[in-house]
């Protein structure tokens, strides 16, 4: 049974326990991971883990609805508040990139997920994801309609990748931009550019968007003295 301290702490316990996990998961997966190291790692005892999520199973529920819930709420909004494509594309884009950039373990969760659980992600993309990825692709298909998004693309297909260039780059960024930079945030800050750039020309055609500033000219080697 929970303790009376632990049952007057609910506001605090039960986001703990979903934060806790997220970690906890996307660190050693949801088979690596007991109840009792949720516990233990917020801090409260495992019957009062069971106080607010009966199993293990609902605790991961409970995440990945977090998740879900939070585009459900944001992204209709951002759709309708852009009043331009380009501001459109910068709202919804720039969104998704923050949201697993402000927590890189929702990244490796959702990583962890279909690698470990590819049924049970995929009967969750199918039922959740796809109706904001086809309200999202109503939005290009105008576009393409009005000529200011590429007339081949794939809507959906193309917000396929984009999502999943998002959630590498989101597991990645604190390991391959080394390559770019010994600065971690000048090299983050790298490669972001160029995988916002890759999305936006890839969406729309060149008088829409922002042109690509010139390539600087190299520099000139002065002649060796011999």
């Amino acid at each position: 049974m929970a303790t009376a301290d632990e049952r007057g702490g609910r506001g605090e316990v039960r986001p703990a326990v979903v934060r806790e996990a997220t970690r906890l998961f996307a660190e050693r997966g949801f088979d690596g991971t007991a109840l009792q190291d949720i516990a233990d790692a917020v801090g409260v005892s495992k019957p009062a883990v069971l106080h607010y999520f009966p199993s293990k199973e609902h605790v991961r529920d409970a995440v990945l609805d977090g998740f879900l819930a939070h585009w459900k709420d944001h992204l209709p909004r951002l759709l309708f508040a852009a009043p331009s494509g380009l501001g459109r594309f910068e709202a919804i884009f720039g969104a998704v990139r923050q949201f697993f950039a402000d927590d890189p373990d929702r990244a490796r969760l959702v990583l962890r997920e279909m690698l470990d659980r590819p049924a049970a992600i995929r009967a969750l993309l199918r039922d959740a994801v796809r109706p904001w990825l086809a309200a999202i692709a109503d939005f290009i298909r105008a576009g393409q309609a009005g000529g200011t998004h590429h007339p081949g693309l794939d809507p959906e297909a193309y917000l396929l990748q984009m999502l999943q260039m998002v959630i590498v780059a989101g597991v990645s960024n604190s390991v391959l931009p080394v390559a770019l930079d010994d600065d971690p945030a000048k090299a983050r800050a790298r490669s972001d550019r160029e995988l916002d750039r890759i999305a936006r020309t890839a969406l729309f055609v060149s008088r829409d968007a922002p042109p690509d500033p010139p390539p600087k000219a190299p520099a000139k080697r002065r002649p060796t003295k011999r």
